[in-house]
């Protein structure tokens, strides 16, 4: 089978020829530090795996008197176009600090709205949130652009990649600076996760209605999906798991809203992969009863997880494709070539009964030796499916 056929086979619950292998999002930090600075395509060709073509997009609904903000600049690893209109106006400012740090403001006909973000090599993150009062959520109701589907973007990346994989993106935050394709999960970006889950006690009400406007987004975006050429459409995030939260506040402020977005992107077209990085074994049943084509990142205890790669398959493996379940910090840095292989073969043994699964790590990695990369791909393409 080719690259794209194997992994099809896997997410329709069929079996492939052999194990899908492949990885999360390849980092530029990796490429560029490990790597010699070489593309991506030429990594998955590098080292056999079968490849994802990632791809961020979204453009202004025009009808609405929205356009893409002429000053952004260069869009980096995965960022979006930033979205205006004449009631959402964008301006950033540098701030001094250890990080690059940047405040992002946004001026609306009722106030002035700002989130601060920091980055490193690494990674970015918010240090504060857009959302500093309750009623600003009103704000947003009100001026929030609502960006629409690329389509054509995912069709010149379908051509692109051809056989050699899928495609894959995500679901826009409700902000275009930075978000999380979940409604909760987007909620925390938007105004903190301890803070949140305070308000789940607190003020469930205002919660709630944070969720529906971060959703009502959403379905937009969604529904604007019809035609596009995606293979795998990404909702979820970590602050929706065990983690961070209880099986409680998941069914409650979690499982509702995204189940209408995963029932929405069907309707559409699209298959939903649910990520969900961290401990979710309290949550198999609320899982299964969500309707998601696929779920990752199948976390183990060894990075922080819960999860027990067998007992998900027995629980989920014939409802969901599930993607992950391997421990990269350890063996893609510190084992030995044939303890990574004896791990591919672990995951194997727990996970590919019958297919439905693709091999993966267990999120991003940062750090990874050469040998050990090239061991977990040839692995797991000589685990044959009979």
């Amino acid at each position: 089978m080719t690259a794209r056929e194997r992994m099809l086979k896997a997410i329709a619950l069929e079996k492939p020829d052999v194990l899908p292998v492949t990885t999360h999002h390849v980092l530029p930090y990796f490429l560029e530090r490990s790597e010699g600075g070489i593309s991506k395509r030429e990594f998955f060709e590098r080292y056999g795996l079968d490849e994802i073509e990632w791809i961020a997009v979204q453009k202004p609904d025009e009808a609405r008197g929205e356009a893409c903000d002429p000053k952004q600049g260069e869009l980096g690893f995965l960022e979006l176009p930033v979205i205006i209109s004449d009631e959402w106006r964008v301006s950033r400012e540098e701030l001094p600090g250890k990080y690059q740090t940047v405040r992002c403001r946004v001026s609306t006909p009722k106030k002035e709205l700002s989130m601060v973000l920091q980055s490193n090599a690494y990674t970015t993150w918010i240090t504060e949130p857009i959302i500093k009062e309750k009623e600003d959520i009103d704000v947003l109701e009100r001026y929030l652009p609502m960006p629409l589907m690329d389509v054509q973007a995912s069709l010149d990346a379908r051509e692109r990649i051809g056989d050699r994989g899928i495609v894959r993106t995500h679901i826009p935050g409700a902000v275009d600076f930075y978000g999380q394709p979940g409604c909760w999960q987007d909620a925390c970006t938007m105004y903190g996760p301890q803070k949140l889950i305070l308000q789940t006690f607190d003020d469930p009400g205002w919660v709630h209605a944070l969720l529906r406007m971060i959703q009502r987004r959403k379905k937009n975006y969604i529904a604007s999906m019809k035609g596009a050429a995606c293979d795998l459409v990404e909702l979820g995030g970590g602050d929706g798991c065990t983690s961070v939260i209880s099986p409680a506040i998941f069914d409650e402020f979690v499982a509702p809203y995204d189940k209408e977005l995963i029932d929405a992107a069907h309707k559409s077209g699209q298959r939903i992969v649910y990520h969900l990085c961290g401990s979710k074994m309290a949550l198999l049943e609320s899982l299964a009863h969500m309707g998601m084509d696929a779920l990752e990142t199948l976390t183990p205890p060894a990075m922080g997880g819960d999860c027990r790669l067998r007992e998900v398959k027995e629980s989920l493996g014939d409802k969901m494709c599930l993607i992950g379940g391997f421990d990269q910090n350890y063996f893609f840095t510190e084992a030995s070539e044939e303890e990574t292989r004896a791990a591919v073969r672990k995951c194997f043994a727990e996970a590919g009964e019958g297919g439905g699964y693709i091999l993966a790590p267990s999120d991003h990695f940062f750090e990874a030796k050469s040998g050990l990369l090239a061991a977990f791909a040839q692995e797991a393409h000589s685990m044959a499916y009979t």
